[in-house]
């Protein structure tokens, strides 16, 4: 039989729980176990849609989606500002449908030998990335983060969608910013570094 470890007890967990029961006077056994059903709730949503995912990650990985895109992209031009705006559409699209973690293990390792060939900086695509991938987890329908949001805030997932819209344009526009003025999303980078 496998034992597994004993999970510690942290110092600001023991600090809560004593400002809960002693300074709020809050603290029941009846809230706690309210509490624990509503993280669990709430992982467990997160975590189907993590489950999705993968699974969708899986698939386009067997039938070799990615690497068929990535020579298609090679193939049609050198220019990087136009693989740029390919490899825009391209991570807004998988970040609508797949969580940020699996599109960037299922797809960065393949681009990444075309994005340096054509002269682009990899930590610029790395910002490039997580902003298409940002966009796409506010964007229904699998939009992880939305809805992980909705379910914390016990609201509806379309009226809140419908309310989002502004803020995914001002994430769009600043991904464009940041895509095609490289030394705008590098400026921080090189003045420490530089």
């Amino acid at each position: 039989m496998v034992s597994l470890p004993r999970p510690k007890v942290r110092r600001w967990q023991c600090v809560a729980i004593f400002i809960s029961a002693v300074v709020y006077r809050e603290f029941t056994i009846r809230n706690f176990i309210d509490s624990c059903k509503s993280a669990g709730v709430q992982t467990a949503v997160v975590m189907l849609l993590v489950a999705a995912s993968a699974v969708v990650g899986g698939y386009l990985t067997e039938t070799r989606v990615p690497q068929e895109i990535a020579m298609q992209i090679s193939e049609l031009t050198n220019n990087k500002y136009l693989i740029l705006a390919l490899l825009n559409v391209i991570f807004l699209i998988l970040g609508i449908f797949l969580h940020s973690a699996a599109a960037i293990i299922l797809v960065v390792p393949i681009v990444l030998p075309l994005v340096i060939e054509v002269g682009i900086d990899p930590l610029h695509f790395g910002l490039i990335v997580t902003l298409n991938l940002a966009i796409g987890q506010q964007t229904p329908p699998v939009a992880s983060v939305l809805i992980a949001s909705c379910s914390i805030a016990k609201s509806d997932v379309w009226a809140t969608s419908k309310t989002n819209l502004w803020f995914i344009a001002v994430l769009f526009a600043v991904l464009m910013i940041n895509t095609y003025i490289p030394a705008f999303a590098l400026a921080l980078v090189n003045f420490v570094y530089g």
